[in-house]
């Protein structure tokens, strides 16, 4: 079968099969060593003080099953979250212990089956927007300790589930396993030979629990991940996701991780910020929710882990150098068109002439990896609408980006990322109002849509 007809036939099966069950959401290299053992490449480090005691519960941090199976203001793991489809909305599942609307009366044998493979207790495939295809490297110690920890800790609510609003015959599932036959390997996640432990244990994180490549790595046309893992050289290159632009994750100088240090992956993953930037969009539910509460061991896994990776796909024709000229030309008051007219008005106070910000406090935006990226969705969407907190340790964060959308139209916001994406040596493409019309409408805080894998 040529790759043409495997993704014309995935994209077919999917559409059809647009429906939802239960769970259904969302340095230099070491010297070679003797490959490790399953256990010690995938088994989970006993929690640091202040990270969760329960193993079960850390793997759900792992996996940040919250994010999706919640809604503001509800009970966790409740469900109800309401996702976007081309043909109509899905909606998030209860999974607490609830015999009636939950998952009280799945056994270990039919949960693994649901998270792993993506197979509801009746027999109905799951939709991948529970990000099975990922998930399906989970070890069985680690799905067990999840089982527990859903069944013994999290209390049972009765909350019933909404259904889909996908029409018949849409709503079908079945087509769900032609999806599944040609897009999804339900392997678990095996070590590498000549990688140590540590790497190891980040390769299977990264591509496992923590299901990375479900907003960072591109899409096909049937909507599946073009890659699993580090041997495609698409995977964690960066993806359109829900109005932002999940950035590239290899060592791409500059538009990806290549300027970033072990100890720069390692504190944005603590804190949500570091040197280069801060966290935005659904990133910030990841560092709210999930990898701040990692072990150092973990944090340190996935930091080299990501650090192995080739750089793919920068979009850059020369690496970033940082330009003086934008910062004398605003500190000598010689501005010429909107855009730095706005950036002096409303940026630079936060920004600074420089465009370093005040890091790790106040994002810089001189090299900034989400400036460089040649789509400029993140930029303008952060402009339109802000960002939400980073919470760390409890602790809400002092700054926070605020929202422009009522005190700019279309035409300044694109003035002003402009002179953002060309100042201080940056060198991204031009946006158009078009550009941020489009966005605005797709992101009114007023409305409820929310949108998944650029599905709509």
């Amino acid at each position: 079968m040529t790759s043409s007809m495997k993704y014309l036939l995935g994209a077919a099966a999917l559409s059809f099969g647009l429906a939802s069950g239960a769970f259904a959401a969302e340095p230099a290299a070491a010297p070679a060593a003797t490959a490790p053992t399953p256990a010690s490449a995938t088994q989970a480090p006993s929690p640091a003080p202040g990270a969760p005691m329960d193993r079960g519960e850390y793997v759900a941090r792992l996996a940040n099953c919250v994010a999706c199976h919640s809604t503001p203001g509800g009970a966790a793991f409740t469900g109800g979250l309401k996702m976007m489809t081309p043909v109509g909305a899905i909606y998030a599942t209860n999974i607490t212990p609830d015999k009636e609307t939950g998952i009280g009366n799945y056994s270990l044998a039919e949960f693994d089956k649901a998270v792993r493979l993506g197979v509801a207790k009746d027999g109905h495939n799951l939709y991948p927007a529970m990000p099975y295809p990922s998930y399906a490297k989970l070890n069985a110690e680690d799905v067990k300790a999840l089982y527990d920890y859903f069944m013994k800790s999290v209390p049972a609510v009765k909350q019933a589930n909404l259904p889909s609003e996908i029409p018949a015959p849409l709503n079908m599932r079945w087509p769900l396993k032609i999806w599944n036959v040609l897009f999804f390997d339900s392997d678990t996640y095996k070590p590498k030979a000549g990688k140590d432990a540590s790497w190891n244990r980040g390769a299977y994180l990264v591509q496992g629990a923590g299901h990375c490549g479900a907003c960072h790595t591109p899409r096909g046309i049937a909507f599946n991940e073009k890659g699993y893992d580090e041997t495609d050289s698409d995977f964690l290159t960066g993806a359109p996701l829900d109005n932002w632009s999940a950035p590239n994750l290899t060592q791409a100088p500059g538009t990806g991780l290549g300027r970033w240090s072990h100890g720069d992956i390692l504190e944005f993953m603590k804190t949500g910020k570091n040197q280069f930037g801060s966290a935005f969009g659904t990133m910030i539910e990841v560092i709210n929710n999930s990898s701040q509460y990692l072990t150092d061991e973990d944090q340190t896994a996935m930091a080299t882990y990501l650090k192995s990776l080739a750089p793919q796909k920068d979009g850059l024709s020369a690496p970033y150098a940082f330009d003086q000229n934008t910062a004398t030309l605003l500190r000598n008051g010689k501005v010429e068109g909107a855009g730095a007219t706005l950036y002096l008005q409303q940026c630079k106070a936060c920004h600074g002439d420089d465009g370093k910000g005040y890091a790790p406090y106040l994002a810089p935006l001189a090299g900034n990896p989400a400036v460089l990226d040649p789509d400029a969705s993140s930029l303008i969407n952060i402009t339109l609408n802000g960002s939400a907190r980073i919470v760390v340790a409890g602790m809400p964060d002092s700054y926070r980006m605020p929202q422009f959308r009522v005190m700019m139209n279309d035409q300044k916001i694109a003035d002003v990322v402009n002179f953002i994406r060309t100042g201080w040596g940056n060198k991204g493409s031009a946006v158009t109002a078009a550009d941020v019309a489009k966005i605005r409408k797709e992101t009114n805080p007023a409305s409820d849509r929310i949108e998944v894998l650029r599905m709509k």
